[in-house]
C-alpha cells in the first residue's frame, strides 16, 4: 500500500457526552458536502486505534474537542501533528497512548504508509463531563466555524497536493 492521493476526515468523541461530540459532527458535515476526494468516518477512539483510519491516506484530518481551559469555549483552533511533538512518550502502556504519539509509532513502524500531513481542527468546548446528546448552545454556536476551518485545511490537503509530483499523490 502506498498514499492513496485522498483525504480521510476522523471526528472523534463520545456522541453522548456533551460537547465532546463536536468532531463527530463536523465529519458528519463534511461527509454531507460530498466530495469526491474525501473519506470521513466518525470514531469514539484514539492513540494506536487511529493508525488504522490513516494508514495509506495522503492526508488526513483529525476533528476533535479539546478542554485545555487556555481559551474561550467555542474558540475554533488548527494544528499540525507536529505541535504535539513534545507530548510523545515512547514509554507508554499501549491503552494510554495519546495521538502524538501514536502518529510518532505509526512513522516508525512504518512510514512509507503514514499520510504525507495530519492536520487538527479542534474545538476549545465547555462541558465533556455531562452526558447528553446535544451540545452547549455556545458550542453549537460555533459549529459553522469549525467546518468552515476543516473544510479551509482540506483545501490547504488539495494545494500541497497539486505541487506535489505525480509519481507521489498515487
Amino acid at each position: 500500500m502506498a498514499h492513496n492521493g485522498r483525504i480521510a476526515v476522523i471526528g472523534i468523541g463520545s456522541p453522548i457526552m456533551t460537547d465532546d461530540s463536536i468532531g463527530l459532527r463536523i465529519s458528519e458535515d463534511i461527509e454531507k458536502l460530498g466530495m469526491p476526494d474525501v473519506d470521513c468516518s466518525q470514531e469514539a477512539i484514539g492513540g494506536l486505534e487511529l493508525l488504522p483510519f490513516m494508514r495509506g491516506y495522503s492526508y488526513v484530518l483529525i476533528v476533535d474537542a479539546i478542554q485545555t481551559w487556555q481559551y474561550q469555549p467555542g474558540t475554533v483552533l488548527i494544528f499540525d501533528v507536529d505541535d504535539f511533538s513534545s507530548t510523545v512518550n515512547n514509554g507508554m502502556p499501549a491503552h494510554d497512548i495519546n495521538i502524538a504519539t501514536a502518529v510518532a509509532m505509526g512513522r516508525q513502524m512504518d512510514n512509507g504508509n503514514m499520510p504525507y500531513q495530519i492536520k487538527f481542527v479542534a474545538m476549545e468546548i465547555e462541558d465533556m463531563q455531562t452526558m447528553s446528546e446535544e451540545l452547549t448552545p455556545v458550542v453549537a454556536s460555533k459549529r459553522k466555524s469549525m467546518l468552515e476551518a476543516a473544510v479551509s485545511v482540506i483545501e490547504d490537503f488539495r494545494y500541497d497536493r497539486a505541487q506535489r509530483p505525480a509519481d507521489e499523490t498515487s
